[in-house]
């Protein structure tokens, strides 16, 4: 028969310390139950559902100011009215030319002269026979007075033999001789005054061709017709001038009047009728570092059937020294005011109007709004929206009507 061992446990005895130490430990494990326990039931429970954040937009605030809506255009500078001047005779040579492109010249000044000799040659003939003309002139109105004379004599002649043929102390035959020489005597006044009238014609004639000569000798003195700036300069020295009708002809001189210069502008068609003669236009030539002061002088009533385009003429205060044919921009305020506005980035346009994506706690809201001027990349909003509300700062961003966003404000 086999029988067990069970080995027994005997007490060992421990020191204070640890018996201290041992009895803390315990103490600390029966505190911490109740924690370990609430831990526990926490992990155990049903997470709850928090909201889910939306995604990250821009949105800009909606700020009074100034807005200024301008019309950008652009051309070239033109005389406003241009001075051609061309020869009134032709056939003569320039002998002398006493302006250059760029000098200011006054009505009636010198601008050339033309030779003069052929004339010269003709102005002494023309004199001569002027005076020939009145020499037969005084000649004719001599004879008018012998002639009447004779008449005179030639009547008291026939008188008397009249008288003496009544009382039969005259032949017929003297009578007939008293009567033909009375007759011819009128005839030859009459012959004398016609005379004197082709004398005077011939006087007349002689006087109005010097008078053509007189002017076309006064002609080859070219002359300004109208002050400004001499812009171009064709004579030559020795050249024949050309005949004035001919239309392939080129001027002798070409003058800007009054040195007016303007900018001739083209402008879109949906923009000329916001355009009225007297805005203010800020004009600036190429290669000129600040704008020169202008106004819209004229407005074309035509538009270009191909490009779509109207012009404008623009005109300078002050005649300011720019080159003709140079380029130059110009801007046209068309309007002014201070009120609500936003970027033009954060409005929408459809069929209904225009429209922006206002944002309240978060959430997107479609607001229906009025513009008005536009400007500098702004847009005024006359109604939909007041100063301080938050806009979607992008207009077509993927987000709609009642969306949630995390908005993010811009500078």
């Amino acid at each position: 028969m086999t029988s067990s061992y069970v080995p027994t446990s005997k007490a060992v005895p421990m020191s204070r310390p640890f018996r201290l130490l041992a009895a803390l430990s315990l103490l600390a494990l029966a505190g911490a139950e109740p924690a370990l326990a609430q831990a526990q039931a926490q992990a155990n429970a049903p997470a709850k559902a928090e909201p889910a954040a939306g995604p990250s937009v821009t949105v800009t605030t909606a700020k009074v100011g100034e807005i200024v809506q301008s019309v950008v255009v652009s051309g070239s500078m033109i005389a406003r009215d241009e001075v051609l001047v061309t020869p009134e005779v032709d056939g003569f040579a320039i002998t002398e030319i006493l302006a250059e492109e760029g000098d200011r010249v006054a009505t009636g000044q010198v601008l050339a002269r033309l030779s003069r000799v052929t004339l010269d040659v003709q102005k002494a003939q023309n004199d001569a026979q002027i005076a020939r003309a009145e020499a037969a002139v005084a000649q004719a109105n001599a004879q008018i007075v012998e002639a009447e004379a004779n008449l005179v004599q030639a009547n008291n002649a026939f008188d008397r033999t009249k008288a003496l043929r009544d009382s039969g102390n005259a032949s017929l035959e003297l009578f007939d001789q008293r009567d033909a020489a009375a007759r011819s005597a009128r005839a030859r006044v009459n012959s004398a005054r016609q005379a004197l009238a082709i004398t005077t014609a011939d006087l007349a004639l002689a006087k109005a061709q010097g008078r053509d000569i007189d002017v076309r000798l006064a002609r080859t003195e070219i002359k300004a017709p109208a002050g400004g700036i001499v812009s171009q300069r064709n004579a030559r020295l020795g050249a024949m001038a050309p005949m004035a009708q001919m239309a392939s002809t080129e001027p002798l001189f070409r003058i800007i009047a009054d040195g007016a210069i303007e900018l001739q502008a083209d402008v879109a068609e949906v923009e000329l009728a916001a355009l009225k003669p007297g805005m203010k236009v800020a004009v600036t030539p190429a290669g000129a570092d600040r704008p020169l002061d202008g106004e819209i002088r004229l407005i074309s009533p035509e538009v270009d059937k191909a490009s779509r385009l109207g012009r404008v003429r623009i005109a300078l205060k002050g005649n300011p020294p720019v080159a003709i044919g140079s380029f130059a921009r110009g801007v046209i305020e068309t309007g002014r005011k201070t009120n609500v506005t936003l970027p033009l980035s954060a409005i929408t346009y459809s069929r209904g109007g225009a429209t922006v994506q206002s944002v309240r706690d978060g959430k997107v809201t479609t607001k229906k709004v009025e513009l008005g001027l536009m400007g500098d990349g702004r847009a005024e909003i006359v109604s939909g929206l007041t100063e301080g509300e938050s806009v979607v700062a992008r207009a077509g961003t993927f987000v709609r009507d009642g969306d949630v966003i995390n908005p993010i404000a811009t500078n």
